[in-house]
């Protein structure tokens, strides 16, 4: 998505990109934003301390942002204001990545009582997940100035994803899934979009500013 539509040389930010982010997938420099940051940041990101509320940079200071798996993360009142500081900041593109729709939710319960039935520690993220309830909508976007462009689509098969949430639990079958995906990327690349089907996890909305060129 980002490849369509932003240049190499564009400006990248990624809202809520922990330690590392994109960084996984985007060989570019660009900025990371968190509220912290628990270890150490790794290139090619460059790590800025700050809430997605309150974001430290000018008005289209990037021509593209990432805000992947935040807005289930914040609590309901605060969502918008997220949404809106993303847009704030950014020139060309926005793109915003979160599980929706009650199925999704309901999926990621039955995680949580995996978690709990072996008498496993519970991550975070899914313990926000419950607490922040429920998952964000398309609604957040409806009320949006003239000036932007909205497009969505549906990602990532709800029982696929779950069953990769479990796998999380086995420490070695997250290494071998490491493995295989920095020594066959291109057979990881093909197994992902197979598993991209319905019902799905995941929603993708991309916000383009009109009238501005990619």
């Amino acid at each position: 998505m980002l490849r369509q539509q932003l240049a190499a040389t564009d400006s990248l930010l990624e809202v809520g990109s922990g330690p590392v982010g994109i960084g996984k997938f985007y060989t570019g420099p660009f900025v990371g934003c968190d509220v912290q940051f628990p270890i150490r940041p790794q290139a090619p990101m460059l790590p800025v301390a700050a809430s997605a509320t309150v974001l430290p940079f000018k008005d289209q200071a990037f021509d593209g942002v990432v805000v992947s798996d935040v807005l289930e993360h914040v609590p309901l009142d605060q969502r918008t204001g997220v949404v809106r500081e993303a847009l704030r900041v950014v020139r060309k593109v926005a793109v915003f990545g979160f599980p929706s729709g009650p199925l999704a939710f309901e999926y990621d319960r039955k995680l949580l009582q995996t978690y709990e039935r072996r008498q496993q520690d519970t991550p975070a993220w899914l313990e926000e997940h419950m607490h922040y309830q429920p998952f964000p909508t398309l609604s957040l976007f409806e009320d949006l100035p003239m000036e932007w462009s909205v497009t969505s689509f549906d990602n990532e098969n709800v029982i696929f994803h779950n069953w990769c949430m479990r796998q999380e639990m086995h420490r070695l079958r997250v290494y071998c899934f490491l493995a295989l995906l920095a020594t066959v990327p291109r057979l990881m690349e093909y197994l992902l979009c197979w598993a991209d089907r319905a019902p799905f996890y995941r929603k993708i909305v991309v916000v383009q500013r009109c009238g501005v060129a990619a």
